[in-house]
């Protein structure tokens, strides 16, 4: 196909604003697309993870046709943790769709993504969703939109952008915000062919960036990215040039563009469409497939660093290798490892000279989070540590990261989050009451951040709303004082019995329920004061053949709460690790003898 009949977009928004929907929509009205209406769920979060937390996780390709034009659509992330996801993408485009809820408007991951678009010069179309919703107020959001993008520096060209309004759900966009005038998504369609600019193509030899990864199980390694110049067909001689410079030659096995969802083979592909090839092993993103004959190598895509990390080790409990099918350090190695090769934004190093223990940054608790549910899933045992925030030094000033934290509560729990976050060292920037909720801005060290989201959702009864995004490097502020939790630790291992348990219940939050086995020095539970406390819920009572009258009859054993994987990230201690299995979550002391922890805290 002719360059100049291709576009090239992405689509991007704040988590939660539509994206994937309205995807959704111009698959399903697209030429010849063969996925029937009627089937459910949204056709482009296919992973298993996306499907249940209703969010993107991965970056993914689409293609549609057009009245004669091929439209390549990339549905990237909205969360900022996977932003190394958005950052990467934008090499791969000639513009964006940005979609901007009917109600909230722009919201702060809106801002992250909108301004990774505008440093790469793309041109913007912004669509206005979900005007079917109550309360649904377009003109107020379309100029915050343009507040947006003079705060982002536009250019006057940029600043200049075409609106529309979409529901999504409904599968209709249109140049009004009038509802019963929609019929359809063609206007979007011509929006698209009409604004966004068609690929340039540069003249010379075979040249494309390394921008995405993902194993086939028959064919290997492929990659993806935006073939610059020059043509690529199966049995080309290539070669993978390396970020230190170094060629690595390889024959192509394989050439295929993306047709509706799927790869489609093809004999050969053009410069200026999004194509996947293999025949490579051990490619990273960011590096340059070219021509064998006179290679050159393409600007590397610059990521912004990792700010938090944590440890992942080997499982060192008494139930270690039980319920998983990978334990070793070993498969802890080569898993990581493949990871990096598809995350540009994970570092990965040894600790301390062990082949067991690993330090592993990320761009937040949700993005290591996913990781280790992802491992998790695939059948891995690892056991991990509280999340540490990654500290820089400058003309010897200690520097750590701050984030932009906004929050949405009613009003009469603003005085509780302006007190904690105060306490976390967070400075109030914004501050504003609308119709009984508020609206409040912070800077705050990323530091006084891990922790506090379960506390906020308590502290706001589940009716506040949180968002952060990274801001960048400020001198360190120093000790943070949090009020420290102390857990229930199991005194010795054994299972747990109803009698143990509706004694320790008395001391606080337990967190699992009679016939479950433990081991000395495991967390069963949350300390009601800020210290440990070894309580032994496998005890038994003593039977015997008296009985007094109404004995157990006012006995009563509460509910446990279960801890989700990131609530139990959050749990964690200084001196704590969480274990994961591919059937259990269970929280532990790092030391797990009673007598070694006393002598460690005398020491």
């Amino acid at each position: 196909m002719d360059s100049k009949n291709i576009r090239n977009i992405a689509i991007i928004a704040h988590v939660d604003h539509g994206k994937t929907t309205l995807v959704d929509a111009l698959l399903r009205q697209s030429e010849g697309f063969g996925v029937k209406v009627e089937q459910t769920g949204l056709l482009m979060d296919s992973n298993e993870l996306e499907k249940e937390r209703g969010i993107t996780i991965f970056s993914k390709n689409a293609s549609i046709q057009y009245k004669g034009c091929k439209i390549n659509i990339v549905d990237t992330p909205g969360h900022a943790d996977f932003g190394g996801e958005v950052e990467r993408i934008m090499f791969m485009v000639q513009g964006a769709l940005l979609l901007v809820d009917a109600k909230d408007g722009p919201m702060p991951q809106t801002k992250f993504v909108l301004k990774k678009a505008l440093e790469a010069g793309h041109r913007i179309i912004v669509v206005i969703n979900k005007i079917d919703i109550p309360n649904a107020r377009p003109e107020w959001v379309l100029n915050k939109t343009f507040d947006l993008f003079v705060e982002l520096g536009a250019t006057e060209r940029q600043a200049d952008f075409p609106v529309l309004y979409s529901a999504a759900t409904q599968g209709k966009a249109g140049l009004s915000a009038d509802l019963a005038s929609l019929k359809n998504v063609e206007p979007l369609f011509e929006a698209i062919i009409q604004e966004i600019p068609a690929p340039t193509v540069k003249e010379g030899p075979a040249q494309m960036p390394v921008v995405n990864l993902f194993y086939d199980s028959y064919k290997g390694q492929v990659a993806v990215g935006l073939l610059v110049r020059g043509t690529l067909k199966a049995n080309q001689q290539v070669v993978q040039i390396q970020h230190d410079g170094s060629l690595v030659p390889f024959k192509v096995t394989s050439v295929s563009v993306f047709k509706g969802m799927e790869r489609v083979g093809a004999e050969e592909v053009f410069a200026g469409d999004i194509v996947a090839l293999t025949g490579m092993t051990g490619a990273k993103i960011g590096e340059t497939i070219a021509d064998a004959e006179s290679p050159e190598a393409l600007p590397f895509v610059k990521i912004e660093e990792p700010t938090v990390q944590m440890l992942f080790g080997v499982n060192t409990s008494p139930f270690s290798g039980k319920e998983g099918e990978y334990s070793t350090a070993r498969n802890l190695k080569e898993r990581l490892e493949r990871e990096m090769l598809n995350d540009v934004a994970l570092r990965v190093e040894l600790m301390g000279g062990t082949d067991s223990s690993f330090i592993v940054s990320g761009r937040g608790e949700l993005h290591l989070a996913i990781l280790i549910e992802k491992m998790r899933r695939e059948g891995f045992e690892l056991q991990v540590g509280k999340p540490k925030v990654i500290l820089k030094e400058e003309s010897g000033t200690k520097l750590e990261p701050f984030e932009n934290v906004y929050i949405e509560c009613p009003e009469a729990f603003s005085g509780t989050v302006i007190e904690k976050m105060g306490s976390r060292k967070g400075i109030l920037e914004d501050m504003k009451t609308e119709q009984g909720v508020t609206f409040l801005s912070f800077s705050v060290p990323t530091r006084g951040l891990i922790g506090y989201r379960t506390e906020f959702m308590a502290d706001t009864k589940g009716q506040g709303i949180m968002n952060t995004l990274f801001h960048g490097y400020k001198p360190f502020v120093g000790e943070i004082k949090t009020i420290q939790h102390g857990s229930l630790v199991a005194y010795e291992s054994g299972i747990t019995n109803s009698y143990g348990l509706l004694n320790a219940q008395n001391r606080g939050q337990l967190f699992l329920g009679h016939g479950v086995e433990v081991y000395e020095g495991m967390i069963v539970g949350k300390n009601a004061k800020p210290e440990d406390l070894e309580v032994n819920v496998c005890k038994t009572k003593q039977l015997s053949n008296m009985r007094s009258k109404g004995e157990g009859v006012s006995e009563h054993f509460d509910t446990p709460l279960t801890l989700t994987l990131e609530e139990s990230i959050e749990y964690l201690g200084d001196d704590e690790l969480l274990e994961v299995t591919p059937k259990s979550l269970r929280l532990r002391k790092m030391v797990l003898p009673k007598l070694l922890r006393k002598r460690a805290k005398m020491v």
